[in-house]
């Protein structure tokens, strides 16, 4: 599946819009551009189809724990977390 739209463009706008276009069962196993030639355009959202193809893979849905962590992997700090406002040199340590 390739998307026509950048990740930003494809999470902002719901899928409900159709503002965008993918294209999905390229032939495998040639170049990049071998594949997208064979791939059939698709109008719409990814997100729907790739919903649609987890469904079956997935396991069994499960609540969220109300709790983040547990006795081996305890939260660092509440979410989002400081990096989040930090700029990019900061986060890195230049």
């Amino acid at each position: 599946m390739l998307g026509a739209s950048g990740h930003i463009a494809g999470v902002i706008n719901p899928a409900s819009k159709n503002k965008r276009s993918y294209w999905i069962d390229g032939k495998l196993g040639g170049s990049p551009d071998a594949w997208l030639e064979s791939a059939k355009s698709q109008p719409g959202s990814w997100w729907t189809h790739w919903s649609n193809w987890l469904k079956p893979h997935a396991g069994q849905e499960i609540a969220a724990p109300k709790k983040l962590g547990n006795a081996k992997y305890k939260p660092i700090e509440p979410a989002p977390g400081r990096y989040v406002a930090k700029h990019p040199p900061e986060v890195m340590g230049t």
